[in-house]
């Protein structure tokens, strides 16, 4: 395989609340790619961080009588505990809020405006006169001219409608409770439109692993014509415009937030002594992975690519759009309003965190929606988990009376079945198909479990001591191969795995077993959780 330089974004969480289990569920598809690229000696910056900016921080803010940076600051520890607890491995998980970020944007910001892609535009705002301010979307309460829902003017909660600036006239005010009138309002925008057709054929280059919903919403925007968007906000949180006349604006959410990954990766570049542009410039032998939600495909797939392009300075656009589709609870679509998002920190600090991230690659949202519940997480740990893979491991590193692994015959058939996987559950992965790599890689558990039973070594060690310590070496040899193929699903577990077995490292190359092997306090993987 040919060794590239891998770029790896997942979305930055917000920082107004905890992390949820479907936010897990949507990013923890970077982190499976991370782990295997890198055990393929690909140099890979995998790259994320919280978002600190924006209306919903302010409206926190007011309401706990605090400051955004303190609301902010709370949730951006908040997010990398859980994160942490999850076993991600960003190179570098940082937040918008730092001077480097900001520093770093307004230079790309500039750069655009000189560019001539950024300009001046006057047009009418929401604006509410007691206020005495202008009014983004999610501070309008609004009803739904399409279906009637009494809604916030973002979007509406009940048929998705996405309001005009007509229908935010006569709207009212969420803080005041005053109407709204419309008022003219100086902002800057970004001449999206002029990049349509570099997008289109970028897309259509560049798609062939997209995943069905980012095809179709990318295409939606692309087929009604890229509309130029607005990039100033009438803020005081955020990130400074570095244009004169705009000292009383900040930087829309949106477009700092993205550009976040290439600060991010600045960052760490910087601090490690390398060379951030072989991972974001073009001619550099690299790929670039965007991992979120499918609420933010067009984000990435249309703004972030015509931002690389505003700066006209020979950027890498975004290769592979990596979009999972929306986790349920118990049958419900996860709501802030119900309180039934399951904050993602309580969860792992209750629950093993490989058993939770092998279920939600092996039953998440990869390409529908899908549904968690307490119930299937168990089934999942109990009986895949537990009863497969931590009994192959147990029965064999435990079976009473050895302490040593001999070294034995190899079987070809068990070499051959882990070359199968290494190839099979890689392809799967390079096709962004988590859940069938994670049913490939258990696959080979089950071969082993057979395997086993069959060999019966419980009557092989009393009828044929060497035809005894030819299973059990076998049996070790895959467990040993598992400790690699499951690395991307199930590091904590891996590095048990490893360290039983004395093995150094996880890489994607079959492990030989040359040397007698002393066990040492071998502990049961995972425990039974009772329903």
């Amino acid at each position: 395989m040919e060794k590239k330089n891998i770029i790896i974004g997942g979305a930055w969480p917000y920082g107004n609340s905890d992390i949820h289990l479907g936010h897990i569920a949507g990013l923890i598809s970077g982190d499976v790619l991370a782990r295997y690229f890198r055990a393929n000696g690909h140099e890979v910056v995998f790259v994320s961080g919280t978002d600190c900016h924006g209306t919903p921080i302010t409206e926190r803010a007011k309401k706990e009588k605090k400051s955004p940076k303190e609301i902010a600051e709370y949730y951006d520890q908040r997010d990398k505990q859980a994160l942490e607890k999850f076993h991600f491995s960003y190179d570098l998980y940082t937040n918008t809020d730092t001077d480097f970020h900001k520093k770093e944007v307004m230079k790309m910001f500039e750069k655009m405006y000189e560019n001539g892609y950024i300009y001046e535009k006057i047009e009418p705002q929401a604006y509410c006169e007691k206020c005495s301010k202008f009014l983004s979307d999610r501070e309008i309460q609004i009803t739904c001219p399409k279906c009637g829902t009494q809604t916030k003017a973002e979007q509406c909660d009940g048929c998705q409608y996405v309001p005009t600036i007509q229908d935010m006239e006569g709207g009212i005010c969420l803080e005041c409770g005053s109407k709204t009138i419309l008022k003219d309002n100086k902002n800057l925008y970004l001449a999206l439109s002029k990049f349509q057709k570099e997008i289109e054929e970028h897309t259509a280059k560049s798609n062939q692993l997209w995943r069905l919903n980012a095809k179709n919403e990318t295409n939606k925007y692309l087929k009604q014509g890229l509309v130029d968007r607005a990039v100033t906000r009438d803020l005081d949180w955020g990130v400074d415009i570095p244009v004169k006349g705009y000292e009383n604006k900040k930087m829309y959410v949106w477009i700092e937030a993205v550009l976040g990954y290439i600060t991010a990766t600045q960052k760490w570049c910087e601090d490690k002594g390398k060379d951030w542009e072989k991972f974001w410039k073009e001619e550099n032998n690299n790929e670039i992975y965007m991992v979120h939600g499918k609420d933010n495909i067009v984000f990435h797939s249309i703004i972030f690519n015509a931002l690389l392009l505003a700066m006209k300075d020979n950027y890498h656009l975004v290769d592979n759009i990596v979009s999972s589709e929306y986790l349920n609870v118990n049958d419900e679509k996860i709501s802030k309003s119900k309180g039934n998002g399951i904050p993602a920190i309580e969860l792992v600090e209750n629950y093993h965190a490989d058993s939770l991230r092998f279920h939600l690659i092996n039953n998440g949202p990869e390409k529908k929606d899908s549904n968690f519940t307490i119930e299937s997480f168990i089934a999942t740990n109990n009986g895949e988990l537990l009863n497969k893979f931590g009994n192959l491991v147990n029965r064999t590193l435990k079976f009473k009376g050895i302490e040593e692994i001999c070294v034995g015959k190899q079987d070809e058939n068990v070499t051959q079945k882990i070359e199968q996987t290494y190839q099979r559950v890689g392809e799967a992965i390079e096709h962004l198909e988590f859940k069938e790599a994670s049913d490939i890689a258990m696959e080979l558990v089950e071969f082993a479990n057979k395997y086993y039973d069959e060999k019966q070594p419980w009557v092989q060690r009393k009828e044929n001591i060497e035809e005894f310590n030819n299973t059990i070496y076998n049996c070790t040899v895959i467990i040993a191969n598992l400790s690699n193929i499951f690395e991307p699903f199930m590091p904590e577990v891996c590095s048990k795995i490893r360290q039983y077995l004395k093995i150094e490292k996880n890489t994607w190359e079959m492990i030989e077993i040359t040397e007698n092997i002393v066990l040492e306090d071998i502990e049961p993987l995972f425990g039974r959780i009772e329903k």
